[in-house]
């Protein structure tokens, strides 16, 4: 992403060169924090009239001192240079992955003399710096964000009256150092305050929270505090104690489920070096990582404030086989530690290659070779001999990246052209490199150019520089536009670590072609929904505004294609939950989701605008960017804070950082796409509803009527068998045993199965255990493909590959003919070719129910068109055979007749009565009136009900 702002100067130093600040009498310090109160937002002081406010951004504003923190501070510590720092305070708030931090520090000079004081800190780079203020002895500078060029010209007029400071900007790693340094009289106090903003990017499965702390003092009040708040729930959270054994122990952590708390306050005498040392040993990088709870893999879709967030996550997806090419630039600049730290991680990457997997490895200087000019399967014998073949590499010459590459991508389309390669696979170049092109084409659009026409929309290009010399804003470039990404990787001693950071985060792709999208009524300002790929433990993520239509709620559709299987998935919000929810919360942003939309829109226009193809183009770009940046007060490389002092005649600036780092996003820089798609299950399985809003529904309404009758297996079990020709229900029970599995439909020439395995209730009931179904398999042998449907979750295995889906999702799964369909908490759908399909309904009960346990029934409809020779309990009655029903009478009960039927040559007696469709209504269910045969439908099923028990969930039934 790009590099974020800033290092202020600023620098009073005598009346003769520039500013000066002399107070004649200095009062109490004022802290302008002193009493406010967090909810209504009231400043209170007392004793003295406060000076304005420092920050005229309300929104920025944080309780992190308190009134008893200022009038009771620790004894003053020794430093020997007269400045003391009072206290250090950070305060972060993380609300739906939006982190939000304050860094506030209270200086004294205590010596006997005029001198410099500095408020230094290291800012993410991915981070935009909202606001910065400073008070001197009651003089208040305030921050503000212009455009760049309007920022610079108050500057520059302030600067010619000696009323400015100057400007000095630096880059380090993945922070950036702000520097403040003001000259002041002696018993100086000074405040300073800083703010900024920023997404948190999941990598490799955690969110990783990062602060710099380097006082340089010791602190009598000093004080972390990094506030978390998931909708969704906290799935783990720990803080890493990166600052050393020193502080063992020292980092609290509290959390429940939606909310957490890290907590560091080391006291006086536990941040000294030693017993008697007056250094302090807070110096390095204190680090929270945490992830959230996921259960539904359509994502978490929020409203907040007039605005959505969508992340999308999926778990338990198998991975997608992947083509790879490395391309290595051996020239001289890569020798000694370079080229070493290389090889090292090519070791492990090679040896983290799958055996679905294809590589090969380009090496190249001023000229290209190929270890192999095919890609080949990633076996044991081939890693081997790469590693053999990178060890013996020796850097020189120059640097001819254009043929590298073209040569790259003329392999990975020789092998997709000759079938090699899967088609479903995803194919990708990683690019390593660490200085600009000397050899062959060194044009640097041109080699842009030359890469983007040879590269097809299915591959992929991720760069890595190395070090600083390589032109870092050229390897992003041909990255975004190759659908792939830029990481700049740190010349030091953990590159190697680097490398292999990076390719974990690519090693595992889940889906190709990801497309979410949101009714055209519902929503504007999409920022990119269209996504070439997800990988394990990353995170996409979607925002926009929502429309004042007074709509309730909010759905998406997301549609991807897996390693088997193309997919369509739902996530639905309530449009006023959360709004409620925050206002109820302390330590949260409630306007995390218009901060979150405009983060993520501004980065995405600044990768759109470094690869804008004309001057007009960029330029309308950079009115966008300016615009969004003024609006949010965020500091962008169009942008800059101007420093001012309440009579506005003195300015300092805050300013970018040169050879930004932009962009934010893999994969095409697609914005604002949206389209309409649904769930849709067949018309015999639908619930009548009412008609919803327009923000509830999604797609053509579907208007085929439910079939009255079905065939169906409920409760502990009931069967209903529909004979249509004689338009009759006839109904049995089958009374077996906990973890019985039951066939009920077999096709050996369509190759279809379904099974049911039976659970016990949690107790003996009258002597006798109710059994129900707790699992129920489609298994279709043609297609290699399994549905595995559980109370728990539904799981779909295709060969190889095996996904994993909660009861919590809405969406669709298509794969060689076969359709599934999940609706949240309600049922399954499966089909087959469009000629037989199930409907599996979830029966949820009340957990501490002394009883009954959760289970599911199964239901099909009469017009599947099976082969001849399907049997089962269901099976055998799509060939329906001839019922009689006579010598109808009175029974014991008055209310269920009883009768005489003739069926397969037997006579049975039956009872009229009535068993549940729940279709319509899961709680109570339609009666259905039926003939009831007893003794497990012996009589009425061909043999015995033990006949139809199979070993396994994806048994074909056995017939003698």
């Amino acid at each position: 992403m790009r590099h974020l702002v800033c290092f202020i100067g600023l620098l009073f130093v005598s009346k003769a060169s520039s500013l000066d600040f002399f107070v004649e009498e200095i009062g109490d310090f004022y802290d302008p924090r002193l009493g406010q109160d967090e909810e209504q937002g009231n400043i209170k002081t007392s004793g003295q009239s406060p000076p304005k406010l420092i920050n005229r951004y309300e929104r920025n504003r944080r309780s992190i001192f308190t009134a008893d923190e200022v009038e009771n501070e620790e004894v003053e510590v020794e430093t020997g240079d007269g400045i003391h720092i009072h206290s250090y305070k950070v305060e972060a708030r993380i609300t739906s992955r939006f982190a939000h931090t304050t860094i506030c520090s209270r200086v004294v000079n205590t010596a006997q003399h005029a001198q410099s004081v500095v408020f230094n800190v290291q800012i993410p780079k991915s981070a935009f710096i909202s606001n910065f203020t400073m008070d001197v002895n009651g003089i208040t500078f305030i921050g503000s964000v212009k455009e760049k060029t309007v920022a610079r010209s108050l500057y520059a007029k302030a600067r010619a009256r000696g009323k400015a400071a100057g400007i000095v900007r630096t880059n380090s790693n993945d922070m950036e150092t702000f520097k403040t340094e003001v000259h002041v009289p002696e018993g100086s106090k000074i405040q300073f305050e800083i703010h900024y903003q920023g997404m948190m990017q999941r990598k490799l499965g955690v969110y990783e929270y990062n602060l710099n702390l380097q006082p340089g003092k010791l602190v009598p009040q000093f004080q972390v505090d990094v506030y978390i708040y998931e909708l969704k729930g906290i799935a783990f959270v720990r803080a890493l104690n990166s600052l050393g054994g020193h502080f063992e122990g020292l980092i609290k952590v509290t959390n429940s489920n939606q909310k957490a708390h890290v907590c560091f306050k080391p006291t006086l005498h536990q941040q000294r070096k030693c017993h008697n040392c007056s250094s302090t040993a807070v110096d390095g990088d204190f680090t929270v990582q945490y992830d959230v709870s996921r259960e539904n893999n359509g994502g978490d879709l929020q409203v907040s404030d007039g605005y959505f967030v969508h992340f999308f996550a999926p778990i338990n997806l198998s991975p997608l086989p992947k083509n790879i090419i490395f391309v290595i630039d051996v020239s001289g600049s890569m020798w000694g530690l370079k080229m070493k730290q290389t090889v090292q991680a090519m070791q492990t990457i090679l040896d983290d290659l799958g055996h679905d997997d294809f590589f090969s490895i380009i090496d190249f200087n001023h000229n290209v070779r190929c270890w192999s000019d095919e890609l080949v399967p990633a076996t044991s014998i081939q890693t081997s001999e790469a590693k053999k073949y990178i060890q013996e590499i020796q850097p020189n010459g120059g640097t001819n990246i254009n043929e590298a590459l073209l040569r790259a991508t003329h392999m990975l389309s020789n092998a997709m052209n000759y079938g090699v390669i899967d088609p479903r696979s995803v194919s990708m170049i990683i690019l390593v490199s660490d200085g600009d092109p000397t050899v062959g084409e060194i044009k640097l659009s041109a080699i842009q150019k030359n890469v983007k026409k040879r590269m097809r929309d299915e591959f992929s290009l991720f760069s890595l520089g190395m070090g600083f010399d390589v032109d870092y804003d050229f390897l992003e470039r041909i990255a975004l536009e190759n659908r792939g990404m830029a990481q700049r990787i740190y010349a030091n001693q953990n590159a190697s670590q680097q490398l292999k950071d990076f390719y974990q985060q690519v090693s595992s792709p889940l889906l190709r072609k990801i497309l979410i999208e949101y009714p055209d009524e519902a929503v504007t300002d999409v920022t990119q929904n269209s996504f070439d790929k997800y990988f394990s433990g990353s995170e996409l993520v979607v925002a926009g505004r929502v429309e004042p239509h007074g709509y309730s709620v909010l759905q998406s559709v997301i549609t991807a294609s897996s390693g088997t299987m193309d997919l369509s998935l739902q996530a639905v919000a309530d449009v006023h939950e959360l709004d409620e929810i925050l206002a109820l919360q302390k330590y949260v942003n409630p306007g995390f989701a218009r901060q979150l939309w405009a983060y993520i829109t501004i980065n995405q226009l600044l990768a759109e605008r470094s690869l804008a193809s004309t001057a007009a183009k960029k330029r309308k770009i950079t009115q966008r960017i300016v615009s969004m940046s003024l609006q949010h007060q965020f500091v962008t490389p169009m942008t800059a804070m101007l420093v001012e002092s309440e009579s506005g005649d003195e300015r300092l600036l805050a300013d970018s950082p040169k050879d930004p780092k932009q962009g934010c996003c893999s994969g095409s820089s697609v914005m604002g796409r949206k389209g309409s798609l649904t769930y849709n299950p067949p018309p015999w399985a639908q619930f009548p509803t009412a008609q919803p809003t327009a923000l509830a529904q999604i797609g053509p309404d579907l208007v085929e009527a439910l079939p009255n009758h079905i065939t169906l297996v409920e409760n502990d079990p009931h069967f209903i068998i529909h004979l249509p020709k004689s338009k009759q229900d006839i109904c049995f029970n089958i009374d077996s045993e906990p973890g019985k599995i039951l066939n009920l439909v077999s096709d050996p020439d369509l190759g279809v199965v379904v099974n049911g395995q039976l659970i016990g209730a949690k107790k003996l009931e009258e002597t006798k255990m109710s059994t129900f179904f707790g699992t129920i398999a489609i298994y279709c042998r043609k297609q290699d493909m399994k549905v595995e449907i559980s109370t728990e979750h539904i799981s779909v295995t295709n060969g190889k590959y095996a996904h994993l889906f909660s009861w919590e999702e809405t969406g669709n799964m298509t794969q060689n003919g076969v359709k599934i369909s999940i609706k949240k908490d309600t049922h399954v759908t499966v089909s087959v070719n469009e000629k037989i399909s199930f409907m599996v309904l979830l029966h949820r009960v009340w957990k501490k129910h002394p009883v009954n346990v959760d289970f599911l029934g199964v239901y099909t409809p009469h017009t599947n068109m099976f082969s001849p020779e399907v049997h089962g309990l269901l099976g055998q009655f799509f060939s329906e055979p001839e019922v009689k029903v006579f010598n109808v009478h009175p029974g014991s009960d008055p209310k269920k007749p009883e009768a005489t039927m003739e069926v397969k040559g037997h006579k049975l007696a039956v009872t009229r009565g009535w068993q549940k469709d729940y279709r319509t209504d899961k709680v109570y269910g339609t009666n259905v009136y039926c003939w009831f045969i007893h003794n497990s439908g012996k009589g009425f099923i061909d043999g015995h009900y033990k006949d139809y028990i199979v070993p396994h969930l994806d048994s074909f039934l056995q017939r003698s």
